[in-house]
């Protein structure tokens, strides 16, 4: 029997997704990317939905990839995955574009941890709520790769360019305080109301019309050149995964030692 490491549940308007690995932190492997893809088509199809709501299970909302998830990907991509970064690429980016793209409102309520690939998720849900005390951040270039899951382009967005570059170029972790003066989340709130404030924002959103507000959101959303920004991060991801740097920063990572870095 397959593990559910994502549970999903429809509550009235609301559909409800949960990273479900509390154990890792909620650390995004293979299989629990996979059936987040499935959940998300769940609740496209689901009738009488209005708003979608993403969370973790546990301490953590998420804390990114599963480094050990490299150690998979010739399994699917044969051995020479590295040649074949932009198809990668483009496979991890499909999931959240097709997040991003439903016209239903997604509203990510953040916990503990949310970095790297977490961060890209919820970069690329349309509201995003944080606990007090959360961390967050794109610690990718400290692996000596970029965030090339909407990361960059969607961080952007919503943060101009200064101070996109200062978290991507950094690697920085930001608490939600800090987040939300930058414009990175909604509102911040003790974790205790975490859930609470979600369900109140999604009920407040299930009041204007649902045409209404999926229309709007596509006007928003086609307001950005996102494609062509993913289609970037694949092209400097595809050079960045075949560098000696980012297997220096995988085996610093995994070794927990700091990467001696050397440019090529």
């Amino acid at each position: 029997m397959t593990e559910s490491l994502i549970l999903t549940e429809q509550r009235g308007t609301i559909f409800e997704i949960v990273l479900n690995r509390p154990d890792k932190r909620n650390a995004i492997n293979m299989p629990l990317y996979e059936q987040f893809a499935a959940a998300v088509t769940q609740a496209s199809r689901a009738a009488g939905v209005r708003a979608v709501l993403v969370r973790g299970a546990g301490k953590v909302f998420s804390a990114g990839i599963d480094v050990s998830s490299f150690l998979t990907l010739p399994q699917k991509y044969g051995d020479n995955w590295t040649q074949h970064m932009r198809t990668i690429t483009h496979d991890f980016q499909a999931v959240l574009t097709q997040l991003e793209r439903l016209e239903l409102p997604t509203i990510a309520l953040l916990h503990g941890y949310c970095l790297g690939l977490a961060m890209e998720l919820a970069l690329a849900c349309d509201i995003r709520i944080a606990a007090e005390g959360c961390l967050l951040g794109l610690p990718e270039t400290r692996l000596g790769i970029i965030p090339d899951v909407g990361g960059s382009t969607r961080l952007t967005r919503l943060i101009g360019p200064g101070r996109a570059k200062e978290l991507i170029f950094t690697g920085r972790q930001i608490d939600a305080a800090w987040a939300e003066r930058w414009g990175l989340v909604n509102c911040v709130v003790p974790a205790s109301d975490l859930l609470v404030k979600g369900e109140e924002l999604a009920a407040e959103i299930a009041q204007a019309a649902p045409l209404a507000v999926g229309m709007a959101k596509r006007v928003v959303d086609g307001l950005a050149d996102i494609d062509r920004g993913l289609m970037l991060e694949g092209w400097a991801q595809s050079h960045l995964m075949a560098s000696a740097d980012f297997q220096e920063g995988v085996q610093a990572f995994l070794m927990r030692r700091p990467a001696e870095f050397k440019g090529r």
